[in-house]
């Protein structure tokens, strides 16, 4: 059933020279996707695409900052004229935050770059291809997320950006519902660019020493699996199995699958506020564990 699985779709995938996305790039062209395939690089981008063509897939490059509104654009037009339509947006581009970055010493242009690179390219790409699927009548959007978004990791820029793509893809997805549009969030585990090296290994080992991650999570993110692990939860997004799934975050890390749930609150205390004054501050020391 899978051999053809996505025959006749038009994917973009931004990000897709590189590590994630190159390997979502290359599974989907297996299960019959017609693949654009985006990076910043020329070369790499092309490399990515002969690999693909190699292997029987279809596939064409288109390199640029998809962070562009006119690199976005571009990319979403391609995808129409070369594979029909555009079905599947996949955002798998990123950037790492510097070596010894945190609050203290980030610089403001150093942060913006960061949102730029995650947030504001999933914003531009997603621009681009909505109105695109709306018109065609479905489409599904996978973003790129990151365990970094709950403070674990320390950072900046890296954990608000991906802070910022999860909340535009909830709005997204609830958004476009009624026009048969998915959008939902992977956030993988896997071994690339961005999770090797002397200062990331050097990174995740401060975490451990100053309590920021445990030793099982240290161990994990020192390990991870290859990204052909975490790409088939990609593929299985973009197919029309999932027709009926939208608005979820998932977690794909080596053989492990599975989701965060959606934040809820936790009542503590309710007075009416029609008969009651404010809650003082002695009241909320009381109430608040």
């Amino acid at each position: 059933m899978t051999d053809l699985l996505l025959q006749g779709l038009g994917a973009v995938v931004v990000g897709g020279s590189h590590g994630i996305g190159a390997a979502v790039a290359a599974l989907l062209a297996e299960l019959g996707a017609g693949v654009v395939v985006n990076g910043r690089d020329g070369d790499s981008v092309d490399t990515a695409v002969d690999a693909i063509t190699a292997d029987g897939g279809s596939a064409v490059g288109l390199s640029g900052s998809a962070a562009d509104n006119d690199v976005a654009e571009a990319l979403t037009a391609l995808c129409e004229n070369e594979f029909g339509a555009i079905d599947a947006l996949v955002n798998c581009a990123g950037m790492a935050e510097p070596a010894g970055s945190s609050i203290l010493t980030v610089t403001p242009a150093e942060f913006r770059e960061l949102l730029d690179a995650h947030l504001g390219t999933v914003f531009s790409t997603c621009r681009a291809a909505a109105p695109r699927m709306v018109a065609e009548g479905g489409g599904s959007i996978i973003n790129t997320t990151s365990f970094a978004f709950l403070g674990d990791y320390g950072g900046t820029g890296y954990p608000a950006g991906k802070g910022a793509v999860n909340g535009l893809t909830m709005a997204i997805a609830a958004e476009l519902a009624e026009h048969g549009v998915r959008a939902n969030l992977v956030c993988p585990g896997a071994r690339t660019r961005l999770s090797t090296g002397t200062d990331y290994e050097r990174h995740i080992t401060d975490l451990n020493r100053r309590g920021l991650l445990d030793e099982l999570s240290s161990r994990a993110a020192l390990d991870p699996a290859p990204p052909a692990y975490v790409a088939p939860l990609y593929a299985y997004l973009v197919s029309r199995l999932a027709e009926r799934v939208t608005g979820q975050m998932f977690i794909a890390a080596g053989g492990f699958i599975g989701r965060f749930d959606r934040p809820t609150p936790v009542p503590l205390a309710y007075r009416d506020f029609r008969d009651n004054p404010p809650w003082s501050v002695a009241d909320i020391d009381r109430i608040l564990p």
